[in-house]
C-alpha cells in the first residue's frame, strides 16, 4: 500500500470498519523493541542472537514467507479479485507489464545484474517509506517542502542502508565505507530536520507520528552499523507490512459486509469464512506454497518435459513480477481520487 497523503474524507454511506491512526502507530513499537533486544544481547547474552539470526533476512524462508512476499500477494488479489478495478486499470496493467517484461527480462541481457539491482532496490525503498511517510503526512499536516524534505532524507539514507545490508559482499572496503559514511550523514540530516520540523506539527500525536517516521530509518542505521541485519531489515518491513494489511483488510470488509461484491467473498460467505482473515489466509497461504515449492514444482516440469532445469522461474520471475507491479499499482490505487478510497475512513 503506497498513499500520497491520508486525509479524513467524508463517512462511508453505511460506516463499517475504520482505520484508526492510533492503531497505525502502535506499529512502530517494534523499534523499542528490536532495540531492547540488540542492547539485551550486547549486554548480557554474548551475541548469541546476532549469531542465530541470519545475516540476511533474505536466508530465512520463514522470513519471506511472513513479510514481503504476503502482502504483495494481498495487493495482487485485491485487484485482480475486482472486475471494475481490473477494467478501471487494465490499460497501466498491460503497459506496466510489457515494460517489466522488456526492461527487466530483455534488458537483463545488457544490462549488469547490480544495475538492475540497485534499481529494484531504490524502487523497493521508495515504496516502503513514501507509504508511511503519505500516512503520515495526513496527521502531521506539514507543508510541501518539509514534507518532501523530510521523505527524500528518508529515503535516500534507507537505500544507502539497504546496499550496505545486502551488498555487504559484494562491496570493496572502500564502497562500504562510502555507503556507510552516506548513511550516517543522511541519518544526522534526518535528525536535524526533523527536529526542525516537529514545531510544525498541530499536535503532540502528530509530532509523535513524525517521529515515529524518523526512527524507523534512524533505529534501522544503528541497528546496522551494529551488524544486527536481520533486525535493521524487520524494523520497517513490518511497519510497512502490516499497515498495507490493514488497509486491505479494511477496504475488504467495507465493501463485501453489506453483499459480497466478488466471487471470491460469495465463496467465502458460503463457506462461513470471516471477511477479515480471507486476504490474509489466501495471501499468506500462497507465499507459503510459492516460497517453498514453487521453484522446485517448476524445476522438475521443466526437465520432466523439456530435459531442462529452470531455476528460480517462481522466487525471482513470478514473484519478482509481482512485486514490481504491486510498487507500481499502489502508487495510484489509494490516491483521493481512486475506487479503493470510497471505502476507506480514519479515525484517531
Amino acid at each position: 500500500m503506497s498513499a500520497s497523503s491520508c486525509s479524513f474524507p467524508s463517512p462511508l454511506e453505511t460506516p463499517q470498519l475504520a482505520i484508526s491512526f492510533r492503531l497505525l502507530l502502535s506499529l512502530y513499537a517494534i523499534i523499542p523493541i528490536c532495540l531492547s533486544l540488540q542492547w539485551a544481547d550486547s549486554w548480557f547474552w554474548q551475541g548469541y542472537l546476532q549469531k542465530a539470526l541470519p545475516s540476511s533476512p533474505g536466508h530465512f524462508l520463514l522470513f519471506q514467507i511472513l513479510f514481503g512476499t504476503p502482502h504483495i500477494l494481498a495487493s495482487t488479489i485485491l485487484l485482480a479479485s475486482n472486475q471494475d478495478y481490473l477494467k478501471r486499470y487494465r490499460t497501466r496493467l498491460l503497459g506496466m507489464s510489457l515494460a517489466i517484461v522488456v526492461f527487466f527480462g530483455l534488458g537483463s541481457l545488457v544490462i549488469p545484474y547490480q544495475v538492475l539491482y540497485l534499481i529494484v532496490a531504490g524502487w523497493t525503498v521508495y515504496h516502503v517509506l513514501k507509504q508511511q511517510h503519505g500516512i503520515a503526512r495526513g496527521v502531521c499536516r506539514l507543508p510541501g517542502q518539509a514534507f518532501q524534505v523530510l521523505m527524500w532524507l528518508s529515503i535516500v539514507a534507507g537505500f544507502a542502508i539497504y546496499v550496505g545490508i545486502f551488498l555487504k559482499n559484494s562491496l570493496t572496503p572502500v564502497q562500504a565505507e562510502w555507503v556507510n559514511l552516506a548513511a550516517g550523514g543522511l541519518c544526522v540530516g534526518l535528525l536535524l530536520a526533523t527536529t526542525y520540523y516537529q514545531r510544525l506539527c498541530p499536535t503532540f500525536f502528530s509530532q509523535c507520528f513524525l517521529w515515529a517516521n524518523s526512527l524507523l530509518v534512524l533505529s534501522s542505521f544503528y541497528l546496522y552499523a551494529t551488524q544486527y541485519y536481520f533486525l535493521a531489515i524487520l524494523v520497517p518491513r513490518l511497519v510497512h507490512d502490516i499497515t498495507a494489511y490493514v488497509f486491505y483488510v479494511t477496504h475488504d470488509f467495507n465493501k463485501n459486509k453489506p453483499q459480497p461484491q466478488n466471487t471470491l467473498y460469495r465463496w467465502a460467505k458460503k463457506c462461513h469464512i470471516p471477511i477479515a482473515i480471507v486476504l490474509p489466509l489466501l495471501s499468506f497461504g500462497a507465499a507459503f506454497l510459492l516460497q517453498a515449492y514453487g521453484d522446485l514444482v517448476v524445476n522438475y516440469l521443466g526437465v520432466a518435459l523439456f530435459d531442462v532445469e529452470i531455476r528460480k522461474a517462481v522466487t525471482l520471475g513470478l514473484l519478482g513480477y509481482f512485486a514490481l507491479m504491486h510498487y507500481y499499482t499502489e502508487s495510484f490505487t489509494w490516491k483521493q481520487d481512486s475506487p479503493y478510497r470510497q471505502f476507506i475512513q480514519f479515525t484517531k
